[in-house]
């Protein structure tokens, strides 16, 4: 099995400010999904180097070649997987919660050295 980063990119203009509840709401959301690719054995804790090409996950039905980053965008943070191909990965990260905020998922193969 191969290990893929997502990076999760959103719009600096764009991050909601939430009240106290609806941001435990929203972590909870994350915890869930991250939490079910953990329950597979596929969430992986590590880093290595990038590959240079990757694909950009823009909500459930668009997958584009990149990584091109716009000036507004931003990383809002990774997490580390495994899968067998690059497209299983992109189907992992259509469940992600940043679509609910206008943010893609960035999946790049990791390459060990």
């Amino acid at each position: 099995m191969k290990e893929f980063l997502f990076i999760y990119r959103r719009d600096v203009n764009n991050i909601p400010k939430g009240s106290p509840e609806e941001m435990q709401i929203e972590t909870k959301r994350w915890m869930d999904w991250i939490g079910s690719i953990a329950a597979q054995n596929k969430l992986v804790n590590r880093g290595n180097r990038l590959e240079v090409g990757g694909k950009v996950v823009k909500g459930l039905s668009l997958v584009t070649d990149g990584p091109y980053a716009e000036i507004k965008e931003s990383i809002g943070g990774y997490s580390i997987v495994k899968a067998n191909t690059i497209e299983e990965a992109c189907e992992m990260a259509k469940g992600c919660p940043v679509f609910s905020i206008g943010g893609t998922v960035e999946v790049r193969e990791i390459s060990v050295m």
